[in-house]
């Protein structure tokens, strides 16, 4: 596994305990995060993102609700949605572009979370990474058909089948 890998993994299972837990217990989430069997630098750099990550997650929540409207951000499973919200920091941060941000949350869902989250994480970063293509003044009006965008009916046909998809209620 390599050390962005790992830094993505520490820094998700950061961002799932200050989810369930809140601020409040940043110092003892840091320190659960200083255990873990990591390097140095990849503790350091994970607890960097983490922190940047849930700043913005406000902004993040509120795009990823208005790309899925079935699915706000209040009933997505606390990992897809700790895995959306370290996607788009990356891709707004520009601390890795936006296939690799999408591929490596991806990657991480089938680890971490159900059956159901890799597409379902793929359609809505796809079509949040879309949004933030279309956004005015956005350098570039060629990088809508660059990256994971280009192959319009790929996300909307995954994000579709998620939504369509809708857990079970028995």
């Amino acid at each position: 596994m390599s050390n962005r890998r790992q830094v993505r993994e520490l820094a998700l299972q950061m961002l799932y305990q200050l989810d369930a837990r809140g601020e409040a217990d940043l110092e003892q989430i840091s320190a659960t995060v200083q255990e873990a069997p990591f390097g140095h630098e990849v503790r350091k750099q994970a607890t960097q993102l983490a922190e940047q990550a849930w700043a913005q997650r406000a902004t993040a929540d509120e795009l990823a609700s208005e790309v899925a409207p079935d699915w706000p951000t209040h009933r997505q499973p606390v990992v897809d949605r700790n895995l959306i919200r370290l996607a788009y920091h990356e891709m707004v941060s520009g601390r890795a572009p936006t296939a690799v941000a999408i591929n490596e949350a991806i990657e991480l869902a089938k680890s971490y979370s159900s059956e159901r989250s890799p597409s379902f994480i793929n359609g809505v970063l796809d079509r949040l990474a879309r949004k933030l293509h279309e956004k005015p003044g956005a350098e570039g009006e060629a990088d809508a058909s660059a990256g994971p965008a280009a192959e319009p009916s790929t996300g909307d046909a995954w994000l579709d089948d998620a939504i369509k998809d809708k857990p079970d209620a028995e």
